[in-house]
């Protein structure tokens, strides 16, 4: 892949570029972390898969968003290997909010952890009697800290929010979130899809608080099949969890190096992802750009 860009930033999974004019590229790669720890290998398309989905999702929902084009013929010279093709958004550049936004409309994770050791969610006292997976009785906006590299985000209560970003920016922050969660959810329902919790990323564009980043793909949210769920179990979901399965049968102490990761494993994950992105979308991955190129 080949990219006349000045290279700003690679993450765990996606790698910014300057595109000129206030605009970046955002490309996201086949990597694929697990326990925070990158693997050396990759999942085929899953790159494009999470830009589908993105894609999908805020045309879908109409939000306001970084999101310029995901057309290869309208990024800048120097962008313009096909290798990019369905995996790079050109975007805004946005002022980011320094907490993550998070939703939850299950009790799992972090939180389902919380709750059995305190009773409490991101410190907020919660219904006795609720079991792992059990629905909430509304969906909750549960902000975190963003973590660097290789940590685990911190979970805060919306009142450090608050204290983070200002009053108002937070009551912004919660309202959209929210928002985009339960039209997400609905429509994933009608596809047999429950969205147990998923998070967002903010920033100001031109002072309007926008969506950036990822929307409601398998990385950034917990996807599980309907027929599937029972409360007190954690259902299968449609992201790498074939990986973490693997990983758990190990002994690895979850740090660097990571151990070699099976063929069988990474084709299961790649099944996961693109059958979570056509449930949900009612499309042929298949017919998403660049699909089958490597990268």
């Amino acid at each position: 892949m080949t990219i006349a860009l000045r290279h700003l930033y690679s993450g765990k999974v996606r790698d910014m570029y300057d595109a000129g004019d206030d605009r970046l590229l955002l490309v996201t790669s086949d990597r694929l972390s697990a326990f925070d720890v990158v693997m050396a290998e990759t999942v085929p398309d899953k790159g494009r898969v999470l830009t589908a989905m993105s894609s999908f999702w805020f045309h879908h929902l109409g939000v306001e968003s970084h999101l310029i084009s995901t057309d290869l013929a309208d990024f800048p010279e120097g962008a313009q290997d096909p290798d990019l093709a369905g995996r790079s958004m050109l975007v805004h550049k946005a002022e980011m909010l320094t907490i993550e936004c998070v939703v939850r409309g299950y009790i799992t994770g972090s939180a389902w952890k919380e709750y059995t050791e305190s009773g409490t969610m991101h410190g907020t006292p919660m219904p006795t009697g609720l079991l792992k997976s059990s629905k909430l009785p509304e969906p909750v906006f549960t902000p975190a800290t963003k973590a660097a590299d290789g940590e685990h985000d911190i979970n805060i209560s919306y009142a450090e929010a608050e204290e983070l970003i200002g009053t108002d920016l937070a009551a912004q922050a919660r309202t959209i979130s929210l928002d985009l969660y339960n039209r997400g959810a609905a429509l994933a329902a009608e596809r047999g899809i429950i969205i147990a919790d998923t998070k967002f990323e903010l920033g100001l564009v031109d002072g309007e608080l926008v969506v950036a980043d990822e929307v409601l793909t398998a990385d950034s949210s917990r996807y599980w099949p309907a027929d599937q769920w029972e409360p007190g179990s954690t259902p299968p979901s449609f992201d790498k969890q074939p990986v973490r399965d693997f990983l758990e049968t190990l002994d690895w102490d979850k740090t660097p190096p990571p151990p070699t990761l099976p063929a069988s494993v990474l084709a299961d994950t790649r099944e996961r992802y693109v059958a979570g992105y056509e449930r949900i979308t009612g499309r042929d991955f298949s017919d998403w750009p660049g699909v089958g190129l490597a990268g």
